[in-house]
């Protein structure tokens, strides 16, 4: 039997990839929710192969790569992300791993991949039902099935992002809540407080399933954006349609992320820009309409080696998370 560690900090992720193993693999299962954990395993000898995310708290999967080798620990590592940027992927490899897979994994990927490797023989004796142990002890939660969902496609979003720009995009684990618009202003008011802000807001709608995504930039930061992009704003009007520019490639790819995981269409409105060079409060009172009862999705992105982040804020309706939460289901089951 072969030891395996699977390390990915959502329950979700481990048992999309789990299920998506080999039946006739002989493995040995071992959790792992960040790196650290992952390297305790590891030096207990639960892990001769490793399928290792990247975008966790604690410690990431870059950080789990440098210890592995720092330590010299014998483990072959498969990186499982959704962090697709080209130069992810050149720098797990530089760091030891063996190769990317994209998530969620395809079985089929999974398996040649395994095959090619020598980490697979398929005449091997059968293991599935110990999988499906595994699988059953398994819980997903709504928070943690659209957590990975998201992670997924800010992924592929900061993938489009990085080549626009020509720079590596720095993904942070996204956060989901579900908020009274009271505490959604508060939770804005007190993280930007003094900031001077623009916003670029795009609604959508699909399959039941409606909301608007709300993207945030640093007045402080528009300056650096503008010269990554090669651009000359003269004034607001041009730098406003730099910023709709920016909105529509973010937005766009994150929502068609997700829009492809959970198997909807949605139609998106153009964006508008609610306000510019507004502190949080401002535009709160602007909006406060637009927003009751809401789920809301935070992703933030930095730049590595800039100055410059943007906050993507996905705002879903109150009746939509009925029709989410059946559309996760499917998913976690």
């Amino acid at each position: 039997m072969i030891p395996l560690v699977v390390c990915d900090d959502s329950n979700m992720a481990r048992k999309q990839l789990i299920r998506a193993l080999p039946a006739e693999w002989p493995v040995t299962i071992s959790q792992a929710t960040n790196g650290q954990e992952a390297l305790a395993a590891l030096r207990q000898g639960l892990g001769q192969v490793m399928l290792l995310d990247l975008t966790m708290p604690v410690l990431d999967g870059y950080e789990t790569l440098a210890a592995i080798r720092a330590e010299g620990l014998a483990c072959k590592v498969v990186v499982v992300s959704g962090d697709v940027q080209d130069e992810a992927v050149r720098r797990v490899k530089e760091l030891g791993a063996l190769a990317f897979i994209k998530k969620p994994a395809d079985p089929e990927t999974l398996r040649s991949t395994l095959l090619e490797l020598g980490l697979f023989d398929p005449k091997a004796t059968p293991t599935a039902l110990a999988q499906a142990a595994v699988l059953d002890e398994l819980k997903v939660n709504f928070r943690d099935a659209l957590r990975e969902v998201t992670n997924v496609a800010m992924g592929r979003a900061a993938a489009l992002l990085a080549k626009v720009l020509n720079v590596f995009v720095q993904l942070p684990v996204p956060q989901v809540n579900i908020f009274e618009v009271s505490e959604l202003h508060m939770t804005l008011t007190d993280a930007m407080r003094g900031e001077r802000l623009s916003a670029v807001c795009q609604g959508f709608i699909g399959d039941g399933i409606a909301g608007e995504a709300l993207l945030l930039f640093h007045d402080s930061e528009v300056v650096d954006m503008a010269k990554l992009l090669g651009w000359h704003p003269k004034d607001d009007n041009q730098t406003s349609e730099m910023l709709l520019d920016l909105a529509s490639i973010l937005t766009g790819a994150c929502l068609a992320g997700i829009a492809e995981q959970i198997d909807v269409r949605f139609s998106q409105g153009h964006p508008q820009l609610l306000g510019q060079h507004s502190s949080i409060e401002q535009l709160i009172h602007l909006n406060q309409r637009r927003w009751r009862k809401t789920l809301a999705i935070e992703v933030s992105y930095s730049l590595e080696a800039h100055n410059v982040h943007f906050d993507l804020l996905l705002l879903f309706t109150e009746d939509s998370i009925k029709r989410l939460t059946n559309k996760l289901n499917y998913l976690m089951n």
